[in-house]
């Protein structure tokens, strides 16, 4: 995911929180239709995701990734719960 944000332009930054690593990147410049529809086929990977348009802080993407090996029911549940 960071290599992908790298690639269209983004900034990311990681962060390791124990059970989960999480990808996020300021929006900085318009994205064009055809970038934004690999963001979110990139985005679909990761097991929450979402967009946050704050007038205080800009525009943010997020993606988090659980470090477990297998995906859990609880994960596979939350997969369905994506924001964009």
């Amino acid at each position: 995911m960071a290599e992908f944000l790298s690639t269209v332009g983004f900034t990311p930054q990681l962060t390791d929180h124990g059970d989960h690593l999480s990808v996020e990147a300021e929006v900085l410049h318009p994205v064009s239709s055809e970038d934004w529809q690999e963001l979110v086929t990139a985005l679909d990977k990761a097991d929450w995701f979402g967009l946050v348009d704050s007038s205080e802080k800009g525009r943010r993407l997020w993606a988090a990734f659980t470090k477990e090996a297998s995906v859990t029911a609880s994960t596979a549940v939350r997969r369905q719960d994506h924001q964009l």
